[in-house]
């Protein structure tokens, strides 16, 4: 079975199967890459609590970053987030984002119960 949460034309907030719970992407506002980075993961803390997930369940995490000289300041936040012996697989890239002042974007795909 499928289920579908927060589910909008274009989109599902979270879609969740054979457990694992898919969440859309997340972007922060804020001026700096550490502000848009630690936004970013506070959605992502919301929509694993709706999912019946948490950080320590993630499975796989794609970070979209406007560019890659922010790499640094993203793990910076990054790090500092992912529970000790909790990291998912983690992809990070360079891609132009929907809006110009955004500049990251940060999708997860984890497990619940």
């Amino acid at each position: 079975m499928i289920e579908r949460i927060d589910t909008g034309i274009r989109s599902s907030k979270i879609v969740k199967h054979n457990g694992v719970a898919y969440l859309t992407g997340q972007v922060g506002e804020g001026d700096t890459i550490q502000d848009q980075t630690a936004e970013c993961l506070r959605r992502v803390d919301a929509l694993l609590t709706q999912a019946g997930s948490s950080r320590e369940h993630m499975l796989r995490a794609t970070i979209w970053l406007a560019d890659m000289s922010d790499f640094d300041g993203l793990n910076e936040v990054w790090n500092a987030w992912v529970p000790e012996g909790h990291a998912p697989a983690r992809a990070c890239g360079e891609a132009k984002l929907a809006r110009p002042e955004l500049k990251v974007e940060i999708i997860v795909d984890a497990a619940y119960s």
